[in-house]
């Protein structure tokens, strides 16, 4: 038995796999991103869902052969070692470990094999393997960096909103789609709103990239181009990784993507293979193998030492 959560910004998956490949049990709880809610909060919440996982397969903590946890900010800060005790008390010592998030992505998007993810959800980062070598891009945080997230994209659809509301960019659909947000409010009332209404709250900015991608949707070129530089900053996360681990420009080199993104956005998904293939270096780009929550499950059975056959990764769900 094989646990493995999937730790985000907004919301936090738990799966529970045998040593066939079967999914056993699923739960969902909030989210893991320390720095807003807190360490107390994302420990308690970690507890409840391994409880509430395990309870929907009936079993005991002492089942599980090994669990693995993907939290954001593993291994960015200080803070580290006291993720890394978030189970402590829960399950047995030496059955489970911590990591960072893109490590489920990863796993769950090529199944633990050589190659590179990219994670673009809330925030944005890249890690790959290849021939026992690792290497990690991004990640490092929405104040001036998460390119290609839908944080990076919701600031960017902020930013041209106030230039078309003040002329010094052509109105398209976007200008309306922030307006109904604002309701009665001025245009210039924007960062207020952001503030007082979102309680500038990371996640929530986020979810405005659907402004975005609607607009673009409805013709509007200059919401489109956001997209597309998404799309291209994405691909230089797979460059940088690809360099990183010494990869000959002749080798081919599986990649994957994961995260809210890349599964609602096909304009962002359209320029991200396009730049990759205008790059100059070989890669097979395929659609993620299963999810990050599953990757998570199988990073745990990998440390285990179990191996889940290749035909149960395939049957896995996306």
């Amino acid at each position: 038995m094989f646990l493995g959560m999937d730790g985000g910004g907004t919301h936090s998956l738990f799966v529970l796999l045998d040593g066939a490949g079967r999914v056993l049990a699923r739960h969902e709880g909030g989210s893991a991103y320390y720095p807003e809610v807190g360490m107390e909060r994302v420990r308690d919440m970690l507890h409840t869902g391994v409880r509430a996982t395990l309870a929907g397969a009936g079993l005991a903590p002492d089942a599980l052969q090994y669990a693995f946890f993907g939290l954001p900010m593993h291994g960015e800060d200080d803070q580290t070692p006291v993720l890394d005790r978030l189970p402590s008390g829960l399950l047995p010592e030496g059955r489970y470990a911590c990591g960072n998030d893109m490590i489920c992505g990863w796993a769950g998007s090529l199944g633990g094999q050589d190659g590179i993810n990219v994670v673009a959800g809330t925030g944005s980062i890249g890690y790959g393997e290849v021939a026992g070598r690792s290497a990690r891009c991004g990640g490092w945080g929405e104040l001036f960096s998460d390119e290609g997230s839908a944080y990076w994209i919701a600031r960017a659809g902020l930013q041209l909103f106030s230039r078309m509301s003040d002329g010094r960019a052509p109105r398209g659909p976007l200008h309306a789609l922030v307006r109904q947000q604002l309701g009665q409010r001025a245009d210039i009332e924007l960062g207020t709103w952001v503030v007082r209404e979102l309680g500038n709250d990371r996640s929530r900015i986020a979810g405005l990239a659907r402004l975005v991608h609607g607009a673009a949707e409805q013709g509007d070129a200059q919401a489109l181009a956001i997209l597309e530089a998404a799309g291209g900053e994405l691909a230089c996360i797979v460059a940088a990784i690809r360099a990183a681990l010494e990869v000959p420009d002749a080798s081919t080199v599986r990649v994957s993507y994961s995260g809210g993104v890349f599964d609602g956005c096909s304009q962002v998904t359209a320029a991200f293979a396009a730049a990759l293939a205008a790059g100059g270096r070989s890669h097979e780009l395929s659609a993620p193998l299963s999810s990050p929550e599953i990757g998570a499950a199988l990073q745990a059975a990998r440390l285990a030492g179990a191996t889940i056959p290749l035909e149960a990764l395939q049957r896995l769900p996306r």
